[in-house]
């Protein structure tokens, strides 16, 4: 399968000629990086740019553009004239219905749980093009059983560009064997977005050949993204190639660092690893934080080592250790 880049929004021929005027997606990307940046600003910015033809681009083709920014970048391109403000009304509507939805789903803010409710504010902040409405109506319908009409969402988002549904879509085709490689596709648009589950995703696939023939150095290239971008299955995995020397050169340092870096972002046998490599250097009291953390999590083959070290250890360095990890798995759920 080749990763040339796949263009999801082109438009058709019969509308080319109407378009004529419309900016290219190269034009939007360095406007809005050059605009964006500037926030309040774009007042001052559109004086510069009112005679252009970004103050022409159509309604449509700007929610189009537009429907996977966040919050913060949508609210700051709702400021550029009067026009955009009016044309991204509809999204920042859907915006307002992802939040609420969000309440309903986790019953917070003073709000009871009603997942009828959560799905009800997601549709209708989907229906307004919102791409973020659409990936979380998408996978509570997958939650609750509902998978077609999850993937029915999760492409909507994904064709509009939204990495989060590119994502959630490859996962959903990576479920059928057969339909592997149109997952490896979505994973690598979102991937290149800098999506890191994503990048974790694809590169699994590269490692194990599915839907993509099997290429350990690609694989650990995109390893390294997803591991650098906080993914602690991304660091554990890479840590392993480090260890063994696949898709790069064998170096003990790189593989202690990126087990270590796994360990502390919750990966339960990276916790495990780390803790025998405490072990071996006689560091009885980490080690025993980290083969306790292990066992919590239930890596049932820390057990043994961590009882032995119990015996081992004074009551103080034990109640130390039972602190820390108690401490670090507190401040771990809070982040979570």
């Amino acid at each position: 399968m080749s990763f040339n880049h796949i263009e999801i929004n082109g438009e058709s021929n019969k509308n080319k000629a109407s378009m004529a005027s419309v900016p290219s997606t190269t034009e939007l990307n360095r406007f809005f990086s050059s605009t964006l940046a500037e926030g309040y600003r774009f007042n001052r910015e559109y004086q510069i740019h009112k005679t252009s033809k970004f103050s022409m681009l159509p309604d449509d083709i700007l929610l189009r553009v537009m429907a996977s920014f966040s919050w913060k970048d949508l609210w700051s391109a709702s400021m550029v004239c009067r026009a955009w403000c009016q044309a991204l009304a509809p999204l920042r509507e859907g915006m307002h219905f992802v939040h609420w939805g969000k309440r309903f789903k986790h019953g917070r803010g003073g709000i009871s749980q009603n997942l009828d409710k959560a799905l009800h504010s997601f549709l209708n902040g989907a229906k307004r093009g919102c791409t973020a409405a659409m990936v979380d109506a998408g996978l509570l319908l997958w939650e609750t059983g509902h998978k077609e009409e999850g993937i029915y969402w999760y492409k909507q988002a994904a064709q509009l560009g939204d990495p989060a549904g590119q994502c959630n879509l490859g996962l959903a085709f990576l479920q059928d064997p057969n339909s592997a490689a149109q997952a490896v596709k979505w994973f690598y648009e979102a991937a290149l977005a800098g999506h890191v589950r994503a990048q974790y995703s694809l590169a699994l696939c590269l490692q194990q050949g599915r839907g993509v023939n099997s290429s350990i150095v690609n694989a650990v290239r995109w390893y390294h993204r997803a591991a650098e971008g906080g993914n602690a299955r991304a660091m554990y995995n890479l840590a392993l190639c480090y260890r063994k020397g696949e898709g790069l050169v064998g170096d003990t340092q790189n593989a202690k660092k990126w087990m270590k870096r796994a360990a502390l972002a919750g990966h339960q046998k990276a916790q495990f690893e780390h803790g025998l490599t405490l072990f071996a250097e006689n560091e009885g009291g980490l080690a025993l934080v980290f083969l306790e953390l292990a066992t919590r999590a239930g890596e049932t083959v820390a057990i043994h080592l961590r009882d032995a070290l119990m015996q081992q250890l004074s009551p103080k360095m034990r109640a130390h250790a039972i602190s820390c990890a108690d401490k670090w798995q507190a401040k771990l759920s809070a982040r979570n």
